[in-house]
């Protein structure tokens, strides 16, 4: 089985496939305090069960690029695939700067480029919410990165002294007759407001309609305010994505005849 870990600055998602299928997910936190064989013990623990013949890797997280990469080389007894852009993604990648976009948002292009005809927006809702876009020629443009819904909620309650700490949940009303309500409506509704008005600039930018993929925990959520409907939610869009790069450089792969757009 394959073995794709997505590091995020609040969770690590990893994902299993038995060749293209998905079998199983599980989560760790983002622990940047935790040894190296502290992870192996954790990974020995979570794939017991479980024959893992390749992994590949994503991280946004450097203090924990090479702690994770060789804790997962000691146990499973391979070279795992580390993603940057400096590998073969199957795809252009248009930006001033390619070495700069998170390994997260070159999965979500590649997944995109593979899955979607013409213009696809993927909008990653993390700890940040992400615009990854490319265009009908599937070369990746670049996008767009704001604060997250947690991350907001976070941010009004550390530099505020009266707001207080909320759960996330469903925004009853845009005019809120209390402070949870009050700050619900603006992180859910407002986050919802921006999506609709971005994709829409996105759009006129790119000169043509897009497909809007969305992904990340919070997507469901914010489908219920918005003016226009994603097209699509495949909350395992990053992980297809590094499936794909990893068949894409790796020899003898049951993926390698896989073609994406060059």
């Amino acid at each position: 089985m394959l073995l794709t870990a997505d590091i995020g600055n609040t969770n690590i998602t990893l994902g299993l496939f038995d060749g293209k299928h998905y079998v199983n997910e599980f989560r760790l936190a983002s622990d940047r305090d935790l040894s190296g064989e502290e992870y192996e013990i954790l990974l020995k623990s979570l794939f017991k069960d479980y024959v893992i013949d390749g992994c590949v890797i994503a991280s946004v997280v450097e203090e924990l690029n090479l702690k994770f990469k060789r804790a997962v080389d000691n146990v499973f007894g391979f070279k795992s695939v580390f993603v940057d852009s400096d590998i073969n993604l199957g795809i252009k990648i248009l930006t001033d700067n390619p070495r700069e976009v998170g390994a997260d948002r070159l999965a979500n292009a590649v997944a995109a480029a593979r899955n979607y005809d013409g213009a696809v927006i993927v909008i990653d809702f993390g700890t940040a919410t992400s615009f990854d876009v490319i265009n009908s020629k599937h070369e990746f443009l670049g996008g767009v990165i704001a604060p997250g819904i947690n991350t907001q909620v976070k941010c009004l309650k550390s530099s505020t002294s009266k707001l207080p700490k909320i759960d996330i949940s469903i925004s009853p009303k845009a005019i809120g007759h209390n402070t949870t309500d009050a700050i619900l409506s603006g992180v859910i509704r407002g986050t919802a407001c921006m999506v609709d008005g971005l994709v829409e600039q996105c759009e006129q930018e790119l000169g043509e309609k897009a497909t809007v993929v969305a992904t990340g925990g919070y997507c469901g959520l914010i489908a219920n305010y918005l003016k226009r409907p994603f097209d699509d939610v495949n909350p395992v869009l990053t992980l297809e994505g590094l499936r794909l790069i990893y068949g894409l450089n790796v020899k003898n792969s049951e993926f390698e005849k896989i073609k994406l757009y060059k």
